[in-house]
């Protein structure tokens, strides 16, 4: 539980879960010329389902750079490590709850690397490469809707698009 002082003086509670935050990381490789996206499919608990989403994980090394997280995950999770990390963007993950703040990077140029797993969720990971333009198909359908994955996946097809003009 949190107090808080609205705009106008009142004072009010709320519960809040304080987090260090996370990172996600769109793992980008072109497949005979088709750009294709690199997914891991776990299970989540709280969700009792299994999920396909971009690798990503918690800023839970003190200290340690976001960048240094995403290609930390992305090794673990994907067994692929970047050649080129870029910055896409950082949203809040639930503004109303929680103070957790995501930052996203694109990682190209991938090459193969040793898989180190962690917990029940990604000892039973499965890595699975799907082509751009059909991913961002599955969250216009609503197939994908883990939300640093519609978000990344978007961005990711803009700029490709954006760069093709």
């Amino acid at each position: 539980m949190a107090t808080f002082e609205d705009p106008d003086g009142a004072r009010f509670e709320r519960d809040v879960i304080r987090s260090p935050g996370a990172v996600g990381v769109v793992p980008l490789l072109y497949e005979d010329g088709v750009p294709t996206i690199v997914f891991v499919r776990q299970y989540r608990g709280p969700l009792d389902r299994y999920v396909l989403e971009i690798p990503a994980g918690m800023r839970d090394v003190p200290g340690e750079p976001p960048e240094t997280t995403a290609t930390r995950e992305l090794m673990e999770e994907a067994g692929l490590a970047p050649g080129h990390l870029e910055y896409l963007t950082h949203y809040f993950t639930s503004a109303g709850m929680t103070d957790s703040v995501l930052h996203l990077y694109l990682a190209t140029d991938l090459t193969t690397a040793a898989r180190d797993v962690h917990g029940p969720e990604e000892a039973h990971m499965d890595v699975v490469r799907l082509p751009l333009h059909e991913a961002v198909e599955m969250v216009v359908r609503g197939e994908i809707n883990d939300a640093k994955t519609v978000i990344g996946l978007l961005l990711v097809d803009r700029r490709l698009g954006d760069a093709a003009t």
